[in-house]
């Protein structure tokens, strides 16, 4: 029983010593991070204001954000250990071995993340600009360190990781698209009515942009027609449904002025002498002939 009770005496000699010798320590080092946590944050929501007013992706404001935070909060980090008496030296070696062990079980996930910082600084194309890139296009939806988002033509979505656009031909058609009809009319039409039939259906379609100007103009002269390029300039949202009803209007418009829209034809010519229709048929020729 009494050596219990002097176990239990050194115990709480020893508690109270430690927490003589640490207690002040710790609670400061508390303190600090807690000062640490408010004034990093203060520091990233005052950062992320500032940089609102500069022209750059959201994605970069908030990477430019998270870094003060991280380098602000490292800064108080250090001092508490520090305040504790860690010795900070051999805790930077053990985290640059972990470190390096990490980057090497996560060379894709890194591998996306630089070429994130790339895309995100470089500019190649910004969200809301339609883009084709490795055999794939569509609307850029959103950029990350680790990804970029296209939303195609038909609603998909079409998540590419950054490390497979770096290095990559880019396509970037901004954010309108022109379109690339064509409509072909009879040799005998008055061409210059069919042109400025032309322009007025594209005139009456409000999803046409009046600038850029559209190209209208004959491009060839085929068998039976005169093919005529319709190249307008719409969002890039419109390009389908655009198409259709530039379509749809050109037909009745041309009827209208009397305009032909002529349809492929041959015309076929025996050459040679006729065939003997004097022979009654099923007649054949007497024998020995």
């Amino acid at each position: 029983m009494s050596n219990q009770m002097t176990s239990l005496s050194d115990l709480r000699i020893t508690a109270l010593d430690l927490a003589v010798r640490f207690g002040p320590r710790l609670l400061a080092a508390l303190v600090i991070l807690t000062v640490g946590v408010l004034v990093s944050r203060a520091l990233s929501r005052w950062l992320g204001r500032l940089l609102e007013r500069i022209e750059l992706e959201p994605p970069i404001r908030a990477l430019l954000a998270r870094v003060a935070w991280s380098l602000c909060f490292l800064l108080f980090l250090i001092m508490a250990l520090q305040n504790l008496g860690v010795e900070l030296l051999p805790l930077v070696a053990g985290l640059g071995v972990a470190g390096a062990g990490i980057a090497l079980a996560t060379q894709g996930v890194l591998g996306n993340m630089v070429a994130g910082l790339s895309i995100i600084f470089a500019k190649p194309f910004r969200v809301g600009e339609y883009i084709a890139i490795v055999g794939v296009e569509g609307t850029v939806d959103s950029i990350t360190l680790f990804s970029t988002t296209l939303t195609h033509v038909d609603r998909s979505r079409v998540v590419i990781p950054n490390r497979k656009i770096v290095g990559e031909i880019l396509h970037n058609y901004g954010r309108i698209r022109q379109l690339e009809l064509t409509v072909g009319v009879g040799y005998e039409a008055d061409l210059a009515t069919a042109l400025a039939t032309i322009r007025t259906v594209l005139g009456a379609n409000p999803r046409v942009l009046a600038d850029p100007p559209a190209v209208i103009q004959p491009v060839q002269l085929a068998d039976s027609a005169v093919v005529i390029a319709v190249r307008p300039w719409v969002l890039v949202g419109d390009q389908g449904a655009a198409s259709g009803e530039i379509t749809a209007a050109l037909l009745p418009a041309l009827r209208e002025r009397g305009i032909s829209i002529p349809f492929p034809q041959r015309e076929v010519r025996l050459i040679g002498p006729p065939p003997d229709q004097s022979r009654p048929r099923g007649s054949s020729s007497p024998a020995g002939v």
